[in-house]
């Protein structure tokens, strides 16, 4: 009885070490720019070390045409080829794109789509990116996280938000893009549809931006009245707003960029798609078109 009391201790001690042995967490250090890129340094195909921003937009990777021609030693063959890149301590495999433009001081870009069935954290307050295996227990028990559920499309994915003004709300699904560097791209075709107010928000400026190949986009920078997220609501947002950012060509979508994003330590759990956000130290920061207006 004796012996058999002691091999069923021992068995369960076994069973709780490989249980605790498969919780992974690959930490890298994660820096941000004045322009909100999300950076990280990576290694790709054991050779190359790049600078790559983390852009929940796209998927798979990215890089440059000039860092395609002139940094990279590896041979790429690009669309259909697999090649390895290393993030923290494990190796990802991914097929190769090019583009024109990338995050401000970046090499290019990698998507979500590498976590597929993984965690990822966005630690602004310890400049961490955190891979983890499992969803760490002290999430679900912080009362300050807003949990919302993630939505696929085309590989892509959202989350629901509402935008107010002068009293007039509208709900609908932005797109969740790290990759973009300022508050929220709202679509004046959706406006439209919903019969928001957009003429009553103040115009801030009139600017052309840059699409990822290069393209033209022409933008009104906006003051927003409110936009929550979650059970957070951030108010007097500059908001960009135009119809020619069309990434689906049978879709319009909002966006909403790192400018807001950052403001938030994140939990994207892909194992069961839902996001946590909880305010950090960025949470009040000033807006940079409020700075350049003076406000």
């Amino acid at each position: 009885m004796k012996k058999l009391l002691i091999i069923a201790l021992t068995l369960l001690s076994i069973a709780a070490f490989a249980q605790k042995e498969t919780i992974v967490r690959d930490s890298i250090s994660m820096k941000i720019n004045e322009e909100n890129t999300i950076y990280i340094k990576t290694v790709f195909n054991e050779i190359d070390t790049l600078i790559l921003n983390f852009d929940t937009g796209t998927t798979e990777l990215i890089l440059t045409t000039d860092v395609l021609k002139n940094k990279v030693k590896t041979p790429i063959k690009l669309y259909s080829n697999f090649y390895n890149l290393k993030i923290g301590n494990t190796y990802y495999r991914t097929k190769v794109y090019d583009a024109e433009v990338s995050g401000h001081g970046t090499d290019g870009r990698f998507g979500w789509d590498l976590f597929k069935g993984k965690i990822v954290e966005l630690n602004y307050d310890q400049s961490l990116m955190v891979i983890h295996s499992t969803l760490p227990k002290y999430v679900e028990r912080n009362k300050k996280f807003t949990k919302m559920k993630i939505e696929f499309f085309k590989d892509i994915f959202f989350i629901a938000c509402e935008i107010k003004q002068n009293g007039i709300l509208n709900k609908d699904l932005f797109l969740f893009d790290t990759g973009y560097q300022r508050t929220v791209m709202l679509n004046s075709d959706l406006l439209k549809k919903g019969n928001f107010p957009s003429e009553k928000m103040e115009i801030i400026k009139r600017i052309v931006m840059h699409g990822a190949q290069g393209n033209e986009i022409p933008v009104i920078t906006s003051n927003l009245n409110s936009i929550q997220i979650g059970k957070y609501n951030l108010k007097n947002v500059p908001v960009q707003v135009t119809n020619a950012n069309k990434p689906f060509k049978e879709k319009d979508i909002h966006n909403i960029g790192n400018e807001v994003l950052k403001r938030f330590n994140i939990f994207l759990d892909f194992q069961n798609n839902v996001v946590y956000m909880k305010p950090n130290h960025l949470f009040n920061e000033k807006y940079a078109d409020h700075n350049k207006k003076g406000s």
